[in-house]
């Protein structure tokens, strides 16, 4: 996990009239009409009809006060026979402490809006295939139910499988001919294989077989293209960077398996950076992956299905992430994060852990998705090169904050690296990093992660306390492996 030459995040170089199909009505008796909604409350949360068993997964649970998992993938158990009654029990999902989940949320798609036009006694359901979204009472639909009707369609459910077993997830639409973004643990089964066989199944039910494009374990992300897709529904992006704590989001995706599943919930907090212990980290590391001077282990980590333990390796990523109280659970990896006018903001990765070492694990309130600015990034590089980039700063750096005499936050500059993009700015030992790219800086890891967040030379503007004084300078970033 420890770079000779970097100690920390900061790299060195080494129209609203048409109905909306996939939605039906089922014919129930009549009933007089409902007066007229004048406002709602989003609702806690929406579950879709249509579910599939969950999966299992004995993976094994982190311990500590707060333990945080990526967002993993569901494991796949045996189908149970066709005459018995589906159930679920402990033991299905005992371990699934990663869980992806799109935050749920509507904030601009009004009650007339989805309850008039979205779901139009006119809407007809697809020609083959589930419904995406049972709509039971027209005049009563929410807002929630308004974002579920855009997003849906957008996102697939994909089943990866290998020599060591199998697993599920989620993953959002890009492009009509099929370009996927999901995350990397999901199609590599948390790191176990590098060639799993991919599927993935839309909203509608179609069901594709998909190749790995490319994937980017830095920041667990990687893109995947179905075969013979056309005439899918991308999504639509929404900048990141516009986000507001409080705002609404809707987690969309298939946690346990579960497809077409809808949570809502807000954006707890943001400018938020984890490091997560990852199997799928790459093979050399360097310093800026989240060293942090002997403070303790990360708190967040991949779940492992099917009884699979981590390998160990301590290796860990640093990634900048939004956090929200939506509900994510195993199987959320990969799944999108909307806001209230069903536009992505992110694409779930973790959530945190009460903790212990065996027993149930689920959303507690606390999950993790991947900004959508630094998702379009990679996923544009992905599938123009196969591969993306990440920048270097060139220095070895640890949280302010447990250095001695020292009375800011932030990331303190242990070593600027001979020849690295830090001392090349002039940036030395004893300066303490507070911003980078008008990002707040609070420790060693923000800076990792937001370092590793910028594409390879590209230029990022760094705020940082030497003394009693505050500077700024631009520095133009190495590439992390280059």
């Amino acid at each position: 996990m420890n770079d000779p030459q970097d100690a920390e995040p900061i790299d060195r170089p080494t129209d609203p009239t048409s109905a909306t199909e996939g939605i039906t009505n089922p014919a129930v008796p009549p009933r007089p009409p409902l007066p007229p909604q004048t406002g709602y409350a989003p609702p806690q949360g929406y579950v879709l009809p249509g579910a599939v068993p969950p999966h299992a997964s004995g993976a094994a649970t982190p311990t500590g006060p707060a333990a945080t998992i990526p967002m993993d993938f569901a494991a796949t158990a045996a189908p149970a026979p066709a005459p018995a009654p589906r159930r679920t029990s402990a033991g299905a999902v005992v371990g699934l402490l990663v869980a992806a989940a799109v935050v749920g949320g509507a904030a601009g798609l009004g009650g007339a809006y989805a309850g008039v036009n979205l779901f139009s006694t006119s809407a007809s359901a697809p020609a083959s295939g589930p419904v995406s979204v049972t709509v039971n009472d027209t005049d009563s639909v929410t807002e929630a139910t308004g974002i579920a009707a855009r997003t849906l369609p957008s996102v697939v459910t994909i089943s990866a499988s290998g020599t060591n077993g199998s697993g599920s997830g989620s993953g959002v639409i890009l492009s009509a001919d099929g370009y996927v973004v999901t995350n990397t643990h999901v199609v590599t089964l948390d790191g176990a294989s590098a060639d799993a066989s991919i599927r993935a199944t839309t909203s509608d039910g179609q069901v594709f077989d998909a190749e790995i494009v490319g994937t980017d374990p830095t920041y667990d992300l990687a893109v995947i293209k179905l075969d013979g897709a056309a005439d899918l529904t991308p999504i639509e992006f929404a900048s990141s960077a516009d986000l507001n704590v409080g705002d609404t989001t809707a987690a969309v995706g298939a946690p346990l398996g579960l497809s077409n599943t809808v949570t809502t919930g807000i954006v707890s907090a943001l400018n938020r950076s984890i490091a997560i212990a990852s199997a799928a980290a790459p093979e050399t590391p360097d310093a800026e992956d989240g060293e942090q001077q002997g403070e303790g282990d990360a708190p967040f980590y991949f779940d492992f299905g099917q009884g699979r333990t981590m390998p160990g390796s301590g290796e860990t990523i640093s990634i900048a992430v939004i956090q929200t109280d939506a509900a994510i659970n195993p199987g959320n990896s990969g799944g999108a994060l909307v806001d209230s006018e069903g536009r992505l903001i992110g694409i779930n990765v973790a959530i945190a852990s009460a903790g212990g070492s065996s027993g149930q694990a689920g959303s507690i309130g606390v999950g993790f998705a991947i900004p959508s600015d630094i998702v379009q990034r990679i996923a544009e590089e992905i599938i123009d090169t196969g591969a993306a980039t990440h920048g270097l700063l060139g220095a070895n750096v640890r949280s302010a904050a447990s250095v001695e005499g020292s009375q800011i936050t932030g990331a303190y500059i242990q070593e600027a690296v001979a020849g690295g993009a830090a001392e090349a700015a002039g940036l030395r030992q004893g300066d303490i990093v507070t911003a980078f790219n008008g990002v707040p800086i609070s420790n060693a890891t923000d800076l990792t992660a937001q370092v590793r967040a910028a594409a390879a030379g590209s230029t990022a503007t760094v705020t940082y306390v030497r003394g009693d004084a505050t500077e700024q300078v631009d520095v133009t970033l190495g590439a992390l492996g280059g």
